[in-house]
């Protein structure tokens, strides 16, 4: 019988089961590190985004600016496939970006404004005031951050465009069942 390559995988066979042994090629590249090595890589990590975080705020407003751009080209050229995906990816980043950032409120305000668009039987109809509010809260959110006060206050208006966001798209979904069920599941809630 030839013998085995190291890289081979091996299979031992028993009287009641078989047994495969593959190789780790992961041993190959480990480096070995010595215990005195203090090097933490997630503080570094740490530390580079705690350098960073003077900009946030920045990339957060240019964020915001965004989402009100897009929006203003809807309202002056129509809904049409490429204005609806640019508005959604737009509020759609700030719902990903917000809590990183530091700005959970308008990432809840965001995922209630993706939610709109999302699951709208047809984006037309939905009130325009209803996805001027959301980009509004967004941008107050975003501009307010600063001051203490106005985290709780945030906090409630998420909550309460998430609360008429639902009441809107639950009429507007009423005869279609399959769209009720993912539009009443919970999402992101606001961080304190």
């Amino acid at each position: 019988m030839a013998k085995n390559k190291p890289g081979d995988i091996e299979v031992k066979a028993y009287a009641t089961h078989h047994v495969i042994m593959q190789p780790n090629p992961l041993r190959n590249v480990l480096r070995r590190v010595p215990d005195d090595d203090r090097d933490d890589p997630v503080a570094r990590a740490e530390q580079a985004l705690e350098g960073l975080s003077g900009e946030f705020k920045n990339w957060m407003a240019i964020e915001a600016d965004r989402l009100s751009a897009a929006w203003d080209a809807i309202r002056s050229g129509g809904f049409s496939d490429e204005s609806r995906g640019e508005l959604f990816r737009a509020a759609h980043d700030i719902k990903g970006d917000a809590v990183t950032f530091g700005f959970p409120s308008a990432g809840a305000a965001a995922d209630s404004l993706c939610r709109i668009i999302e699951h709208a039987p047809d984006l037309a109809k939905v009130p325009g005031d209803l996805i001027m509010h959301h980009i509004n809260a967004v941008q107050a959110i975003v501009r307010q951050r600063t001051k203490l006060d106005t985290v709780a206050m945030a906090n409630e208006l998420s909550r309460q465009l998430r609360g008429i966001a639902d009441e809107f798209l639950t009429k507007a979904n009423r005869d279609r069942p399959e769209h009720l069920e993912a539009i009443l599941a919970p999402s992101i809630a606001p961080a304190e």
